[in-house]
């Protein structure tokens, strides 16, 4: 995307300057905004030509059934699909009679921008219509993070050279036509008018349109308002049916004169409420935005991003590119979780249909971790949307004869909606996952009130699913059979090292907290017993490793396969799950995303520095990257290892994974996880931060092509700076008590107003390691090289 020449490389902003419809389904995704509530595509105004529309609201969704050829017993009989609900943003214009469409006349200036500081997407557009009438459209959008039931829309016409007559038609539309899904299994599947109309009304220029869906039985309100200043004679109407709303404004217009429409939107959802009660909640929530005005919106939201950037800000000098790109996936991280409220992170956030909407474990190992450090209410929320599902994921452990809780490897609503059991169910690794989330939150916010009651019931239930689902062997080694880790090449594993070493944490942090709330886990029946169970498995957990190679194998066993043959796996058969039955993936050494490596990284703690040396070279080599998580890993570890220039290039890859759609699906929706990877890759990657246990750490260092590195964080009640350059790194506390971080080794007592420098220690490290002949890394930085000679249709041969 940013590499087409419409896109401009800015530090705050990403610019489209000119309209090429072959991009219009990608910038959807990129131009999309949202709160963690609301989701609305970057769509044009006018709807058409529409790309791939997409309105969404955080866990609305519909049930559709889950057909198998051959069922088994456990697997889910239903999946979970998101609705495109209620279209708000649709504002239509005719002038003298012809409607503006981009495809017709002359589109003489065009220009969308997405405004990282303001939080709006604004578009302007200079167009002759077929019939030789000159105007120009101004539009700016906002979902709001201050109302979070509230977007709004400020649309303006002004004749340029002669007087028009205009007609704006501003509409709500339920159940829009949806392009058929692809055979891409991370496409979704269309769902065709899954919206059942309850209620429709319209009064003076506010109408409301409430639905219902046919299988899961979620209720939605849509309600929009406006606020219309014209020339003399400007007139409005309304109108309303079961599926469609419209407020038709009218008005003759000299060049000077200027069409000012405000339109507020309001959305409202509920699985209990009635409708009169989401009808009375769309309503009061027009009624405060109304009251705001346009002006008060935009400078609430003005507001709430500057103190976000204040404390979350990465600043980057030596690359303006990678500079714009980390900002742009921050601010998508922060659009996908900000008001969710007790709500899952889906892994497209709300900005496309991608994967029908559904949450992973990516949200727990990937976006949350940046959230805790920027924004923790938004963490805590969706651990405790987590917490909320426990029900389902303690009757899904029971079905499949397990103790404790088993959550969902994919889902909406907490119930598993996968079908394919290696690289779902089989991936209990999610459970060890939301724990180690749960344990960095308490540990960066100290927030007592929420461990007690949500993070010790999540740690608890975790627990007891890994001591039932794991066995002491006769060496009294406490195994971990049968499990599919991070890498979905690998499949039905015993002993993922990753997934046992996240287990053993989980393990000792249920026991600890069962410790500090001894009177709490009584009453959800820990007994001493149980507790010495866990740290008793803790301590046997079998942790691989080939003494022959010198490094962990990924499994046990894995280290004895097959290695793929890369050198006869042309470019274009990548990614390979869309071109090799998983039977062949399964049995050789091939790695789709970082798994063991990824275990470096969290389980760092667990690894000498010799041994993460060793493993991360031996891991590279059969890492293809297939899937956008692996990215982020892959350049914490180079950092670490002494790699910094190809820690880099990883850093590159996952900042700008759809701003240059990178997989080639970025139309299906932003990859959230990725992108939130993004700040992992720069702070733990770059920055080197740590945070086992509650210690804060950095070892920062640079590479080449960037001379300066500054970011921001929380941590328990303090914000936090650092900056790095070339030759030293300095620390500063903003605010709150003292608080002891550890630099390169060194401890550093921090206090308000008395920054701390220190000398970076140079980098040592190795051979450098090779990657699968054709996913290098650097083939893709070359291009970017000033004097690489390297061309971008060169590079993209390389791009995953």
């Amino acid at each position: 995307m940013i590499e087409h020449p419409a896109f401009a490389v800015e530090p705050w902003a990403v610019r489209e300057t000119e309209l090429h419809l072959d991009v219009l389904e990608g910038a959807g995704s990129i131009f999309a905004l949202a709160n963690g509530h609301i989701g609305l595509r970057g769509n044009l105004d006018e709807s058409e030509p529409a790309g791939l529309p997409g309105t969404y609201l955080n866990g609305f969704y519909e049930r559709r059934p889950q057909p198998y050829s051959e069922a088994g017993y456990g697997d889910p009989q239903a999946g979970q699909a998101a609705v495109n609900v209620t279209n708000g943003k649709i504002i239509r214009l005719l002038v003298d009679d012809e409607p503006f469409d981009v495809r017709f006349g002359e589109l003489r200036r065009h220009e969308r921008t997405l405004d990282l500081r303001a939080g709006v997407l604004r578009r302007r557009a200079d167009w002759r219509s077929p019939t030789g009438r000159c105007v120009r459209i101004s539009s700016t959008r906002l979902v709001s993070f201050v109302q979070r039931a509230v977007a709004a829309v400020l649309y303006e016409v002004e004749p340029l050279e002669s007087a028009a007559r205009l007609v704006v038609q501003s509409e709500l539309v339920a159940n829009e036509p949806m392009p058929a899904a692809e055979s891409d299994p991370r496409v979704a599947e269309a769902l065709g008018s899954p919206l059942r109309s309850e209620r429709f009304s319209d009064r003076d220029l506010r109408a409301v349109l409430v639905h219902i869906t046919e299988q899961s039985r979620l209720r939605m309100a849509a309600a929009m308002d406006h606020l219309v200043t014209g020339p003399p004679g400007t007139e409005a109407t309304t109108e309303s049916a079961p599926d469609l709303a419209r407020v038709t404004v009218t008005a003759d217009a000299e060049p000077g004169q200027r069409l000012t429409i405000v339109k507020l939107l309001a959305y409202g959802w509920s699985s209990r409420r009635t409708t009169a009660a989401l009808l009375a909640q769309v309503v009061a929530a027009l009624a405060e935005a109304r009251h705001t005005g346009w002006e008060g919106l935009l400078a609430e939201q003005r507001a709430y991003l500057d103190d976000f950037w204040a404390h979350a800000d990465i600043e980057l000098e030596g690359d303006a590119e990678l500079q714009q790109a980390v900002r742009f996936a921050l601010f998508h991280t922060l659009q996908a979780g900000a008001r969710g409220e007790r709500r899952a992170i889906a892994a497209k956030g709300l900005t496309g249909p991608g994967y029908d909407g559904h949450a992973f474990w990516d949200s727990e190992s990937f976006v949350l971790p940046v959230l805790t450090y920027t924004l923790p209410r938004a963490a805590g929320d969706a651990l405790r949307w987590r917490h909320s599902t426990l029900p389902a994921a303690r009757e899904r452990a029971r079905l499949l004869g397990l103790r404790g809780a088993a959550f969902p490897w994919r889902t909406i609503d907490g119930l598993e909606c996968s079908g394919y059991w290696p690289a779902s169910t089989a991936a209990f690794h999610i459970a060890a996952d939301i724990a180690d989330a749960v344990g960095r939150y308490q540990a960066a916010t100290d927030d007592r009130a929420f461990e007690r009651e949500v993070g010790l019931e999540l740690l608890v239930e975790t627990a007891r699913l890994w001591r039932s689902l794991g066995h002491w062997d006769s060496r009294r080694r406490f195994r971990i059979d049968g499990v599919t880790g991070p890498d979905e090449y690998s499949a039905l594993a015993d002993n993922n090292l990753y997934t046992n070493l996240m287990a053993q944490r989980n393990l000792l942090l249920a026991a600890d907290a069962a410790e500090r709330h001894g009177d709490r886990a009584a009453e959800l029946g820990v007994e001493a017993g149980e507790a010495q169970a866990w740290r008793e498995a803790a301590r046997s957990i079998l942790v691989p490793y080939d003494e022959r190679l010198g490094v962990h194998p990924q499994a046990e066993g894995f280290t004895e396969h097959e290695p793929w043959d890369f050198e006869r796996t042309p470019p274009d058969r990548y990614p390979l799950m869309l071109h090799y039955p998983y039977f062949d993936l399964y049995r050789r050494q091939v790695v789709k995303q970082a798994d063991l490596v990824l275990a470096l990284h969290l389980r760092g703690d667990a690894f000498t520095a010799e041994e993460k040396a060793r493993d991360f070279a031996y891991y590279e080599a059969l890492t293809v990257r297939d899937s956008s998580l692996s990215a982020c890993t892959q350049a914490i570890v180079a950092a670490e290892v002494g790699h910094v220039e190809l820690a880099c290039d990883y850093f590159a890859i996952a900042a700008l994974m759809d701003l240059d759609d990178l997989q080639r699906n970025t139309r299906d929706g932003l990859h959230i996880a990725a992108l939130a990877g993004a700040w992992l890759a720069a702070v733990a990657g770059l920055g080197g931060m740590r945070d086992h246990d509650g210690e804060l750490s950095f070892a920062p260092r640079l590479p080449r092509r960037l001379t300066r590195l500054a970011f921001g964080m929380l941590f328990r009640g303090r914000s936090l700076r650092v900056e790095v350059a070339r030759e030293e790194a300095r620390y500063s506390l903003l605010d709150g008590r003292p608080l002891t971080v550890a630099h390169h080794g060194e401890p550093l007592e921090l206090t308000p107003g008395r920054p701390v420098a220190r000398l970076i220690p140079p980098a040592s490290a190795g051979e450098a390691p090779s990657q699968p002949p054709g996913r290098e890394p650097w083939r893709w930085a070359a291009a970017r090289r000033p004097g690489s000679g390297a061309s971008s249709e060169e590079a993209m041969s390389d791009k995953i």
